[in-house]
């Protein structure tokens, strides 16, 4: 008879990605405004350093050796194929808002994330900078250092508290004009967060946002009452041969769908031009 998964309840997923994120975070520290080497990868050009690589070894151990069976997807890590074989597996971005990083702010995030067939069903997300760790559970709400979280209960989208790309695409363009204040948060995960916890009432990403980018934040949002949707509405589905996203929008439930009324009338734009 197989053992039994000790991480079979979403609950217990939720305790071991806070405990391994929260111990990648002091790491993230050790390299922190200390100059760590870094080079660029990809045709983007995206910036990495010594530290994305380090948290990525010590949370690929710590996780995969609480459940080998699960698979494996994280922005430092090579993909495998063989990921799309397993129904559950773990979703980390070592460092999530790696040049806000690198310029020593404080708006960056350490992510992680267990799927199971497509959906996040616990996650944790931790800002080691001011000490926030963001946590949820499938069912189970969503929380800020264990207190509950709730996304805002704002229906107009004029003299709102937003984010998002200040040039990308007329719609959210024209919906940033009009919001009351807009935030630069770098850290697209953090960025999610904030409209979770109701810091933000509405949160924008531009095309070509990664699953690693987005599980943990998306279980935060679902989990405090919120929506992180396309623009067409649809929920995110992770784990698929291209872990890559379209444009996105978070908000709260009542501010959701006049925010997708207004994006309505406007393409969005392809895949390749990423903005976050």
């Amino acid at each position: 008879m197989p053992a039994a998964d000790p991480l079979a309840d979403p609950e217990a997923a939720r305790a071991a990605l806070i405990e391994a994120v929260a111990e990648a975070g002091d790491i993230a520290l050790r390299f922190f405004r200390a100059d760590p080497r870094s080079w660029t990868k990809g045709a983007a050009k995206s910036p990495v350093t010594e530290a994305d690589v380090a948290i990525d070894v010590f949370l690929r151990q710590r996780l995969i050796a609480r459940a080998p069976a699960y698979g494996w997807l994280s922005e430092e890590t090579q993909d495998s194929a063989e990921r799309l074989t397993r129904r559950r597996l773990w979703i980390v971005d070592p460092i999530d808002g790696t040049r806000a990083y690198m310029a020593g702010g404080t708006d960056w995030t350490i992510s992680a994330a267990l799927v199971e067939d497509g959906r996040a069903i616990a996650a944790a997300l931790f800002a080691p900078v001011s000490r926030e760790m963001f946590s949820a559970s499938l069912g189970r709400g969503a929380t800020r250092n264990g207190v509950p979280i709730s996304a805002g209960e704002r229906t107009d989208p004029a003299g709102a508290r937003m984010a998002g790309p200040k040039q990308g695409y007329p719609a959210v363009t024209t919906i940033l004009e009009n919001a009351g204040q807009v935030e630069r948060i770098r850290s697209l995960a953090l960025r999610i967060a904030r409209v979770a916890e109701g810091t933000l009432d509405a949160a924008f990403a531009g095309a070509g946002g990664n699953d690693w980018d987005l599980a943990a934040a998306d279980l935060l949002m679902h989990e405090a009452g919120g929506r992180l949707t396309t623009h067409a509405g649809a929920d995110l589905v992770f784990n698929r041969p291209k872990p890559v996203h379209g444009a996105l929008v978070a908000a709260g439930a009542a501010l959701h769908p006049p925010l997708l009324a207004r994006l309505a009338s406007f393409a969005p734009p392809p895949l390749a031009e990423r903005s976050l």
